[in-house]
Order: structure tokens, then sequence, then C-alpha cells
């Protein structure tokens, strides 16, 4: 779901609306890509259920994913399913210095690879149809938004429409939630079950164009202004 994370160079930034709160902005360099691969594979084979893909996505549709991510003020940014950073990365470009990351992981090799590998994040291990109840012990009412690297397909519908609803109590008024659908599916009957589901539970829920340079192919679902 994710694309494994490239080498950072790090810089700590202090934000002054949050004393004692440091943001740490980073920036790909060349690096062991091959290891980070194999990371992903390695918990792919172990543990299908909950990585959900054996080729990680790729930083071009990471960063669509990402395009919703507020570049100015104070934002707080969820991201589901981080898999091992590439979409963390991508969140990271647009993420002004006094904002706040949160990446909730279920799976716990992968828990441990984040913050072993990417320590500005603030990861948490658990589950996304407990999000709300999540964020709440973690001190967050609302959040800007919600990106996704989550494989749908391999969660029953009950537990789709939980973690939809779950995303759409957090988002703040204005805030967008974004996900994956991958272009070769999108006529299999899941696929469009999980879009009446987006359809049912978001007032605007719109598809962006396919980025080839993903395999495979893949689109994103925007999707704002959630349902009560």
């Amino acid at each position: 779901m994710t694309t494994p994370p490239q080498h950072f160079e790090q810089r700590t930034e202090t934000s002054p609306s949050q004393p004692g709160c440091s943001v740490t902005s980073t920036r790909t360099t060349a690096g062991s890509l091959l290891e980070e691969y194999r990371t992903f594979v390695a918990r792919a084979w172990r543990d299908p259920a909950t990585v959900g893909a054996v080729i990680p996505s790729s930083p071009v549709l990471a960063r669509e994913i990402a395009s919703i991510v507020p570049t100015a003020g104070s934002p707080v940014v969820v991201e589901l399913g981080p898999g091992t950073g590439a979409l963390s990365s991508a969140v990271a470009e647009r993420l002004p210095a006094g904002g706040r990351h949160i990446a909730l992981e279920l799976d716990p090799g992968m828990v441990e690879h984040l913050r072993t590998n990417m320590p500005q994040l603030e990861v948490i291990e658990g589950d996304a149809t407990d999000l709300g109840r999540i964020l709440r012990e973690a001190g967050v009412e609302s959040v800007d938004a919600v990106v996704s690297g989550l494989p749908w397909s391999l969660f029953p519908g009950e537990s789709q429409g939980r973690i939809l609803s779950e995303v759409g109590g957090v988002l703040a008024p204005g805030g967008a939630f974004t996900t994956i659908a991958y272009a070769l599916a999108l006529g299999s009957t899941g696929a469009r079950l999980f879009r009446r589901r987006l359809e049912r539970g978001f007032d605007e829920v719109v598809m962006t164009r396919t980025v080839w340079r993903n395999m495979p192919p893949a689109r994103t679902y925007i999707c704002r202004r959630p349902v009560s």
C-alpha cells in the first residue's frame, strides 16, 4: 500500500505555537531502497491480511494521495496504514512546521520499522475501526486530513463501513479524506460497493486521474463533508 521510505536528511524545528513540540521536516536522499523493499515484502508475505500488498505504491501515487494535506497553519493529519512509509514521506513534504502527523498502523513489525526509520512520525499501533477513541486518547478531537493506504479489498463490508464512519467522525469542517482506488479493479463488485459506501458517508466524492506510474495503475478518491 505504501512505498518504503528512503533515507532522510532531517531538520528539527520547534513550533512556537506548541512549546516543547518539535516537528521534523524530511528530504529524501539516495539510499538503500533494496533493504526497504525487503522489509515490506517480508512483512507482506508473513501477514498479508494486515499488509495487503506485495508491491508497494509508487512515490508518484503517494504524492497524489497526500495532495489534500494543508501546507499552512498547524494542521493535524492522520495516516491510516502507513506500511513502511512512502506516503508518510509525501505527507512530510507538504506538512508545515506547526503540523502534527499521526500514523496509525496495525502491524507490529511495521510499527517498529517506522519508529526506527522515521522518528519524526507520531506512530500509534492500533486498529482504524477504533480511530476516534485512539485520537481522543492522544489528545486530538478533530483532524484536518485523513490519508489512507489501507487494503480495502481485504476488509469485510462491515469493517469498511465502520472505518469510514470513524473517519467522518474525526474530520474537522473543511477537512478531507483520500484513499486508493486501483484502476484495473474499478469495475469489480467489491470496488463498486466500496464506492457506494463512500457516497453514503460523504457529500462529495471525487475520483482523480489515473496514476500510470504505479503497479498496478491507480486513482484516488477525495472525499469531503461527512454525512451525519
